[in-house]
């Protein structure tokens, strides 16, 4: 069965564009022009992963991501005409994984939806294999069940939230430098200006509860990186 993709882009010409690239690599795509229509497939159809355009004629793409990241953990990425970094940062602390900015070669969006769904059909697989977890202080992480709980709450966690804190564990005690965890997660080459890692971390503090200035669990090391203590 084909992976199922959500399009939403009010600019036909781009949502047919994409749409065309998708289809022709065997996804099956859902495509719509506004918010409403979107969201309503996101409760009828088992998605694998949304592209989302920013501006909407109903509502605009950061609602859209917070609402769908309300009941579902699929991949979103964001498409983007501006290129400011709060808006990016916007996105991803909103529950976005990614995100594209217009004007983008179709064949980029779709080398990172292909990386997004290898993450996504991975996180979900449960298939009897190798055991692995980790347990800090609390913090328990499950490489086989993709389960992590905090003093025995779970977390509800994306695919991407959950590699970047699997990493941070597996090399607890260790400073991990936002270039490292970054080439190691989203497996691209690092750029300086990447406020990528940082919005991610945020978020996976939140979900933690953990205050930003006194975190117990994920740490900054100013200049440097971000470690989780032994």
């Amino acid at each position: 069965m084909s992976e199922k993709i959500l399009i939403v882009d009010d600019e036909k010409e781009i949502a047919d564009l994409v749409e065309v690239y998708l289809t022709n690599e065997g996804y099956e795509v859902f495509k719509f022009y506004n918010g409403a229509d979107a969201l309503s497939c996101t409760e009828k159809e088992n998605l694998s992963l949304a592209i989302l355009d920013v501006m909407l004629p109903d509502t605009d793409g950061f609602a859209l991501c917070q609402k769908i990241r309300e009941n579902h953990l699929f991949p979103i990425i964001m498409l983007t005409a501006k290129v400011e970094d709060m808006d990016k940062i916007k996105g991803l602390m909103l529950g976005a994984d990614d995100y594209v900015t217009k004007p983008f070669n179709p064949l980029e969006l779709v080398a990172r939806v292909k990386t997004q769904l290898r993450r996504y059909t991975r996180y979900n697989q449960t298939e009897d294999g190798i055991y692995e977890e980790l347990d800090v202080r609390g913090l328990y992480i499950s490489n086989k069940s993709h389960k992590c709980t905090l003093n025995g709450r779970e977390l509800t966690l994306t695919p991407m939230e959950f590699d970047i804190l699997w990493y941070l564990c597996c090399n607890k005690g260790r400073v991990v430098s936002s270039e490292e965890l970054f080439e190691n997660v989203w497996k691209e080459a690092y750029l300086d200006n990447n406020n990528t890692v940082m919005a991610h971390i945020a978020r996976l503090r939140e979900k933690m509860q953990e205050p930003a200035r006194k975190p117990k669990y994920i740490k900054t090391v100013w200049g440097v990186g971000y470690t989780i203590e032994d």
